[in-house]
């Protein structure tokens, strides 16, 4: 069975194919050349025949009259007539007719008529034939040459046959006509006469079938070029067909079993970017997607499995503290206890809203459009609302914001989360920076991109903890501070929303001119406007 995109492919070739055969087996403007042809050559015909009877069929009275002797002038009608093969009358000025190349015999006698009703071409085969008589037919109908119908009994006389009328006025004159089943005849009409004296009319007549036989042979060749055409069409059909759909239906069936064994067996989707075509790119498009899927999913196991660590800690400790204080009686070790539990249970929430952050994040990035922001104006303002919310204590760390060159520092993102990314760094300088420490907010134009950076003066970044700071759940804390404070997934979201807008972070250690660290760096690097 074909597919559909192989029936319509087939479809769309052949009618692309007939259009123009459908023209070509028309040949209008051949068919009225052919005739035009027809008649010119009957006419030299009529011409000689006229002259000859004008010529050899007088006979001069002894009174001097000029009339039509009738005996010659049937033998040259008929003599004439035979070898061209056509159908000659002469007709009397009141219209008798005289004489008939088709008659056996005298005219008055028992005469045999051929009927006059021109057969095509006989091809071999029926139905052929049918075809390139019903072609020639319609061609008829739809030339623009006019054409009279031919009369059922085409023995007319001369009342009969308007051409006749004009040949006694000395006219030459020509009619095509066509039968009900779209044969031609044409005819001529010419004066039999002796200088100006007309004695008569000749009437000749021949079939159209030379013409028909010609249109049937050029139909013929442009229906075995037609078949051979739409043979090589089918062939090319098929084979472009199945260039396009079986690859397409190997890339459906490997999505389908991808999508069945999601999460179970890898399946590989077919690799045909070799082709170098859409459906190329379609099945490398496919393989990246896939590819993407599955590290999609193997991070979602992973977030889950850490999700589940890190929340299986606190629920422990609170399981027990739970079970503890139910069976302890002092006082002051149930307060204990109780505060245990609500430090558990502070950490759950801020597991769990971090959590709910985290993935949020690319579903949110993904909806949200992007719109200009100024880094500059950014980190001038975190800047401010620091040293505003610090106020004169001194124990707290100093703030400053600096654009090294003129800019822009304009960035396409969401800015409230590019003010959360810079927020938690600057929260991590301040949990890291000595009491005074200077944070240094910095932001420069570095070709199509913009750099901001985060530096503190504590201790640094463990060496050989570079990367692993961006993990989930990871976290490298002042030793004064106490536990389960932080979630450990700040920077983790950080780096997460800087990538959705097409960035990097990374972090490093300042150094001093000695080699020792001066404190911690992070860089965020995004596409600039």
């Amino acid at each position: 069975m074909l597919s559909p995109i192989t029936r319509r492919i087939l479809a769309v070739n052949l009618i692309a194919l007939m259009i123009p055969v459908g023209g070509l087996l028309y040949l209008g403007p051949y068919r009225d050349r052919l005739i035009d042809q027809e008649m010119a050559a009957l006419r030299v015909q009529g011409e000689l025949f006229a002259g000859a009877l004008g010529e050899g069929a007088i006979r001069i009275l002894e009174n001097g009259q000029e009339v039509l002797n009738l005996v010659p002038a049937r033998d040259m009608v008929r003599r004439l007539s035979r070898p061209s093969g056509i159908w000659a009358r002469l007709y009397l000025r009141d219209g008798t007719l005289a004489a008939d190349s088709r008659v056996v015999g005298s005219v008055g006698a028992v005469i045999e008529v051929q009927r006059l009703n021109p057969r095509g071409p006989e091809p071999g085969w029926p139905l052929l034939h049918d075809a390139l008589m019903l072609l020639n037919r319609i061609g008829g109908l739809l030339s623009s040459r006019s054409t009279e119908p031919l009369p059922p009994n085409f023995q007319a006389t001369a009342a009969e046959l308007p051409e006749l009328a004009r040949a006694y006025a000395g006219e030459i004159t020509g009619v095509v006509r066509q039968s009900k089943d779209g044969h031609l005849v044409f005819t001529i009409a010419l004066p039999v006469q002796r200088f100006h004296q007309v004695f008569g009319s000749l009437l000749i007549t021949r079939d159209g079938a030379a013409v028909d036989q010609a249109l049937a042979e050029v139909r013929l060749t442009i229906l075995i070029l037609f078949a051979v055409a739409a043979l090589v069409t089918i062939t090319l059909s098929f084979y472009l067909a199945a260039a396009i759909s079986r690859p397409l239906h190997r890339l459906a069936e490997a999505a389908e079993a991808v999508r069945a064994n999601l999460g179970g067996k890898d399946e590989e989707i077919p690799d045909f970017s070799a082709r170098g075509d859409e459906i190329g790119d379609l099945s490398a498009g496919l393989r990246a997607m896939t590819a993407a899927l599955r590290l999609r999913l193997t991070a979602i196991e992973r977030f889950a499995a850490d999700v589940a660590h890190e929340i299986k800690n606190p629920l422990t400790s609170l399981r027990s503290a739970v079970e503890t204080v139910s069976r302890v009686q002092d006082p002051g070790q149930q307060r204990q206890l109780m505060s245990i539990i609500l430090e558990d249970v502070q950490r759950l929430n801020r597991l769990i809203t971090d959590i709910s952050d985290a993935s949020r994040v690319d579903a949110e990035l993904s909806r949200i459009d992007g719109e200009p922001v100024d880094l500059a104006l950014m980190l001038e303002t975190l800047a401010d609302m620091q040293r505003a919310a610090h106020g004169e204590d001194a124990a707290a760390a100093r703030i400053e914001a600096k654009a090294i060159g003129s800019g822009p520092f304009v960035v396409s993102g969401v800015e409230d989360r590019l003010v959360q990314v810079f927020r938690n760094l600057i929260g991590n300088a301040e949990s890291f920076s000595p009491a005074g420490g200077l944070i240094k907010l910095t932001v420069r134009r570095d070709g199509r991109f913009v750099e901001a950076l985060v530096e503190d003066e504590g201790p640094g970044i463990p060496e050989g903890k570079l990367e692993a700071i961006f993990d989930r759940f990871y976290s490298e804390r002042p030793s004064a501070e106490k536990f389960g404070t932080h979630s450990g997934l700040g920077l983790s979201i950080s780096k997460q929303i800087v990538e959705a807008h097409g960035g990097a972070i990374r972090a490093e250690n300042r150094r001093g001119a000695d080699g020792r660290i001066g404190g911690a760096r992070f860089v965020v690097r995004l596409p600039g406007q």
